[in-house]
């Protein structure tokens, strides 16, 4: 049996971009998604702190340290300039994978910036 495993988390994300007229996605700081262990065209779910909306999209990369978390299209509608989010993905694993698997736990703070590891 597999099951669906949290397998990367970034806390406490500030949206400080949006853009109704971009072809859909979420933009994350190229240093985040890897110090999350996500990667460019990933699915990914947001669950939006500020306004309890929940929705999910595919990663893109925005440059290296900016700090920028952008949502694009119809995601715009679900979190705006401002709102703090949280981004997750899963990963499925095999019961024997799930004793020693750890998720990438990352806690942003100000401008988006890493806060711990875990």
């Amino acid at each position: 049996m597999r099951r669906t495993m949290l397998k990367s988390k970034l806390m406490k994300a500030v949206v400080t971009a949006a853009d109704l007229e971009y072809e859909g996605s979420l933009g994350i700081d190229a240093g985040l998604i890897e110090a999350a262990d996500i990667l460019p065209f990933e699915k990914v779910h947001i669950y939006n702190l500020t306004n309890g909306e929940r929705f999910s999209t595919y990663v893109i990369k925005e440059p290296a340290g900016s700090g920028r978390i952008a949502v694009y299209g119809a995601a715009a509608h679900k979190a705006g300039v401002g709102d703090t989010i949280i981004i997750v993905s899963y990963a499925q694993l095999e019961e024997d994978e799930i004793s020693f698997f750890r998720p990438k736990i990352v806690l942003l703070a100000g401008s988006n910036r890493i806060q711990s590891l875990k």
